[in-house]
């Protein structure tokens, strides 16, 4: 039940309808016993030519129950018969046994009424704290996980413990009180036979769990391949241009259908065992029947504990009504093993401690008043050192530029600014204060970034200029569009602002996409601006316009670019140049030139080019 801990603590919640869940499938298996009691004077009154007497019996509790129930049911039955008749008493067997199963199926209706509601809140809570365990998770984190395989496990896992384990904790409360009730039942008919059938039970369900065992670590390759095939999907959706360019369609196209048969054979094999469980069961039972039908048929020809062949024909229908419940038993066993592979993954992902957490003192930054330090910061991950002993001064209202190669840590460094990471070594300060003392809301608040490739969302323009604001004034809408040179092509839209970009924009071109994301960082107004290659990925056209948004944008504002395109940061204030996570030079653009080093270079290899 370990494997279960998170569901069964959704359930806490709902302790009520758990009550109510319980007395339901009572009650439900009550009645279903009193239709099938009603039996045993059905039978005695076809087979038996004499007439029960009507002598009452005498009622007491007893250690083992209630004695004399069966007296009692023959005294009142004879007693009808003698007054009415065997036609008439048929007559209320047969409306007895319709109204107990009325009420039988009525109360299974309530309990599917009452668990319905439970099983859904169960897996919205999974599914709400899962995404908000995955917005909360630090961006490295996703680096090293394959997107495809988050996707599988927010949703062919999560189903997957919707149809396996969610049915199983509903037979784990139903079937064992129909076969408890049941076995009850046939213990107080014959506590001889009962001790014979309580001896053969606990074999059938050994040989059942031995087969089962198998399923969970199935189950797992199972879900792994699956989130590999959604990756290639999201790859191939993502790169389709690429593949046609390249022509790799048939290599594509085979490392799909190799993973695919992969996920057929493994789910095959699943099948196969989970299928057996069902017709399994219905053997052991019917072997176990045909053992009390020999053992039982003996007690009865014998006459050797009081069994009459009534009360025996009665044992057997009670009996039969256990398979079924043991049959559903085994099966959501076995589904427990597959959803139980689901679970682990999920509880891999919400178990992951987050590596940014706000300290629980935390305070809120109200404004950004002097100056942003980074005093003898390190960073790195894995053994691998991103960022060694940097010592940056970004003052307020200044703009700072970082240049240099691929890979010498300009990004990284714009990531600990906004405290995406934390710092190996060293700190960094806001107005004095070490940023781990702020809440990161409170900083990212302070800060507005555009970045390389335009990130937008399948809604409509003026949602995406509005993200994480509650601006609603579509003046200032059309200000901050207006700024970042986006309006030109938003007014010749069909619906203006409210016109849908598609799937990740591209219902745009890149130009406007980028304008965009610039209109968005304009309206949220932040002190502090975050530039990373902006413009890099645009043509000459497209950056021109780009480029005088930005320069709009960075107007009596603090701001750190990361360029590739040196002629875009000639007038830095300062320009940083970064080479394997180390600061090799700084300077105005003119006092870098000067000191014919790196950042020459640079400037040189793009003229050239």
């Amino acid at each position: 039940m370990k494997r279960f801990s998170r569901i069964l603590f959704y359930l806490r919640s709902q302790r009520q309808n758990i009550v109510l869940y319980v007395l339901s499938n009572l009650f439900s298996v009550l009645f279903s016993l009193v239709s099938l009691a009603m039996l045993a004077p059905f039978l005695q009154m076809l087979f038996d030519a004499q007439l029960p007497k009507p002598v009452k019996p005498e009622f007491a509790f007893t250690l083992t129950g209630i004695s004399g129930i069966k007296d009692w049911l023959d005294y009142a039955m004879g007693l009808l018969i003698v007054k009415k008749g065997k036609i008439y008493s048929l007559g209320v067997i047969c409306l007895m046994i319709i109204t107990a199963v009325f009420f039988k199926n009525l109360f299974t209706y309530l309990s599917f009424r009452v668990l319905a509601p439970m099983r859904n809140f169960v897996m919205t809570k999974l599914r709400a704290d899962l995404y908000a365990k995955l917005l909360e998770l630090p961006i490295g984190y996703f680096s090293e996980k394959r997107k495809g395989d988050i996707i599988s496990r927010m949703s062919n896992d999560a189903n997957e413990i919707e149809w396996s384990v969610m049915s199983t904790l509903e037979g784990l409360i139903r079937e064992p009180l129909t076969i408890i009730i049941m076995l009850t039942v046939l213990v107080y008919i014959s506590p001889t036979l009962s001790l014979f059938l309580l001896v053969l039970l606990p074999v059938t369900g050994f040989i059942i769990g031995r087969i089962s065992r198998s399923l969970k670590k199935q189950s797992t390759i199972s879900q792994e391949t699956q989130g590999r095939l959604l990756s290639i999907l999201d790859e191939t959706l993502g790169g389709l241009r690429v593949i046609k360019a390249f022509n790799a369609e048939s290599i594509m196209r085979e490392k799909f259908f190799e993973t695919n048969n992969k996920l057929n054979l493994v789910r095959n094999h699943m099948n196969f065992r989970k299928d057996l469980a069902s017709p399994l069961s219905e053997f052991l039972g019917v072997a176990v029947l045909s053992c009390i039908l020999w053992f039982g048929g003996q007690l009865v020809l014998g006459n050797q504990t009081g069994l009459s062949p009534g009360s025996f024909i009665t044992y057997i229908v009670i009996f039969t009504q256990i398979i079924p419940p043991a049959k559903a038993l085994s099966t959501a066993f076995y589904n427990a093993q597959r959803g139980s592979a689901a679970i682990q993954r999920i509880e891999e992902i919400l178990q992951t401690k987050a590596a940014v957490t706000d300290a629980p003192d935390a305070i809120s930054i109200a404004g950004f008043q002097k100056d942003i330090r980074l005093n003898n910061v390190s960073f790195g991950y894995d053994e691998h050192i991103v960022l060694k002993n940097i010592h940056l001064t970004i003052e307020k209202g200044k703009t700072i530029a970082l240049v240099g190669s691929s890979g010498s840590g300009k990004s990284s460094l714009a990531d600990l600014i906004c405290r995406f990471h934390d710092v190996t070594d060293g700190e960094i300060l806001i107005d004095g204060v070490n940023i781990k003392k702020y809440t990161q809301e409170s900083i990212r608040r302070l800060m507005g970034i555009v970045t390389q490739e335009p990130i937008l969302f399948n809604d409509t323009i003026g949602a995406n200029i509005t993200l994480g604001t509650d601006i609603t004034d579509a003046k200032k809408i059309e200000q901050a569009a207006r700024i970042a040179n986006a309006w030109s092509f938003i007014e010749h839209k069909e619906m203006g602002l409210e016109e849908n970009i598609g799937d990740r924009g591209n219902k745009l071109s890149g130009g406007e996409k980028q304008r965009l994301t610039i209109a968005r960082a304009v309206l949220k107004n932040p002190p502090i601006l975050i530039l990373d290659e902006a413009t890099s990925s645009l043509d000459t056209e497209s950056e021109r316009s780009v480029q005088d948004a930005i320069n709009h944008m960075m107007l009596n504002r603090t701001s750190l670019v990361i360029a590739h395109r040196l002629s875009t940061i000639r007038h830095a204030d300062e320009i940083v140049v970064l080479h394997r996570g180390e600061i090799i030079e700084r300077g105005t653009h003119e006092q870098l030139m000067n000191l014919q080093g790196h950042y020459k270079k640079l400037v040189d290899l793009q003229a050239f080019s």
